[in-house]
């Protein structure tokens, strides 16, 4: 078969152009770390499992390092547009091996978080349920209900999707401020503290796993670029929805983490936290706003576990997309939907996947929240500190290779202290990962995970070089999304 019949045409090549704005990127960067999810979720577990107290300034110094990976990497944006940012930055960077081993990574990383999801929705859903009709069915049907729903939205158009994030978005993050608030009028006897804002409070024994807890996050922080075909303006879209996102996310979980620890007192979280768990927020909220506020809240809860499926759904989708046009992985996931334009074989592909994960936990009767998403979230989050870290080295190799006329802030400077920072925050996580995964120090799964990575770099290692030796023209096309559907190369 020749290169133009393996390929798809460029018409099925290709996703939606000039469909995205600022706003609706940043919903997708801000959907995919989940607002709501985190402040009630990751806040409460950071403070029982580390017993540090300095979680806000843990968001604020994580905001900082994203920021400077961010320099980097919307400078490369500029210059190298494809739905498979990591992946083509690494091919065009590293070199195209590399760049197979960094999309192998990728898959892994996005679609464990993307599937975790699954493991969560249950949990959110079942106390309103109990609440509203006395009974809940099992936590796998509420996941297939979500799955089919996420499934479907996948397969429409992009900005569809970003509409509906919006409306779930905007109405997350207003509940959380109101329940910011309500924590805020309501202090401790002793009063306002702001010692979470404090470094000593977070450079503590424990700082490792705390980073490593409060880093997933961020999750989504990157996805802008992967939106960059689809974006209007993408050199104003991509940067601006960048920053914005990192911006919001930063702010928002620190003071919401702060707040959390108002009427408790900095002596008082981590006991409260123990206690309370994810239910925390929500029984703040009964106590200061009344139970309707707590009641919408833990709605929200349920669409921000749905909102954030959809983000990674997308985002995961474009993935595969990249990989399939450029004949990496088989062409038919290179092929785009004629009326709406969404990747079509890489959404089925995620809904067969989710399909398939939920089955099996529900059949072994596995725990969903500690095997699924706990676990999921842990192994994905590593992936993506690994994806971000080698993206800051390429961003430096390429612009070495390829002088632009892009300033030494932009190019060498912010990205190696961003890569610097990212395997400091790599080292701390691999060091807690027992912490962070719930499980005893000599574990064998805290070994077994980092591990997978390893496995799929030798994996992507070896493909490229077939590749190279079976299909040169193919190999020589690695990276350079639009262009290798009409054979360009470099």
């Amino acid at each position: 078969m020749s290169l133009t019949e393996q390929r798809p045409s460029a018409v099925s090549a290709a996703l939606a152009k000039d469909r995205l704005g600022v706003p609706s990127v940043v919903f997708f960067v801000i959907s995919a770390a989940a607002p709501l999810m985190v402040v009630a979720g990751s806040v409460p577990t950071a403070y029982t499992v580390t017993g540090v107290i300095g979680v806000p300034f843990a968001f604020l110094m994580l905001g900082a390092i994203f920021t400077l990976f961010a320099v980097g990497y919307v400078t490369m944006a500029r210059h190298v547009v494809n739905a498979g940012a990591f992946y083509a930055y690494a091919a065009q960077g590293l070199g195209r091996t590399q760049g197979v081993a960094t999309a192998w990574v990728a898959l892994l990383a996005y679609n464990a978080l993307q599937l975790g999801l699954y493991g969560i929705i249950g949990s959110a859903a079942e106390p309103l349920l109990l609440d509203w009709f006395g009974g809940s069915p099992a936590w796998w049907v509420i996941a297939l209900v979500a799955w089919a729903l996420t499934g479907l939205l996948g397969l429409l158009r992009v900005d569809v999707n970003g509409k509906i994030l919006s409306v779930l978005l905007v109405s997350e993050i207003a509940v959380v401020l109101v329940f910011d608030i309500g924590d805020l009028l309501h202090a401790a006897p002793s009063g306002i503290s702001f010692e979470g804002f404090t470094p000593g409070s977070l450079f503590v024994p424990g700082v490792g796993a705390a980073l490593a807890t409060v880093v997933a996050g961020f999750a989504g922080i990157e996805s802008s670029v992967v939106f960059a075909e689809e974006s209007k303006d993408r050199n104003r879209t991509v940067p601006v929805a960048t920053y914005l996102g990192i911006a919001i996310i930063a702010v928002l979980y620190a003071i919401s983490a702060w707040a959390q620890t108002v009427p408790t007192g900095p002596d008082g979280i981590v006991k409260a936290a123990s206690e309370q768990g994810t239910e925390l927020i929500f029984n703040q909220a009964a106590a200061h706003l009344g139970s309707a506020v707590s009641t919408i809240g833990s709605v929200l809860f349920v669409t921000s576990s749905m909102a954030c499926m959809i983000a990674f759904h997308n985002t995961t989708a474009r993935y595969i997309f990249a990989l399939g046009r450029e004949n990496v992985l088989p062409s038919v996931f290179g092929r785009t939907s004629a009326r709406t334009a969404a990747p079509m074989a890489g959404s089925v592909l995620q809904t067969a996947l989710g399909l398939i994960v939920i089955t099996v936990y529900a059949v072994f009767g596995l725990d969903p929240v500690t095997k699924l998403f706990f676990t999921f979230g842990a192994f994905g989050g590593l992936g993506l500190l690994t994806l971000l870290t080698v993206t800051s080295i390429s961003v430096i190799v390429f612009f070495a290779r390829n002088p632009s006329g892009e300033t030494a802030w932009r190019t060498r400077v912010a990205p190696a202290l961003a890569a610097l920072a990212l395997c400091v925050i790599i080292g701390m996580t691999l060091i807690n990962f027992d912490t962070v995964l719930g499980v005893a120090p000599d574990s064998l799964i805290r070994w077994i995970l980092p591990g997978i990575f390893i496995v799929a770099i030798i994996l992507g290692v070896v493909w490229a070089r077939v590749l190279k030796a079976t299909r040169p023209e193919v190999y020589a096309n690695i990276g350079l999304g639009a262009q290798a559907v009409s054979g360009g190369s470099k």
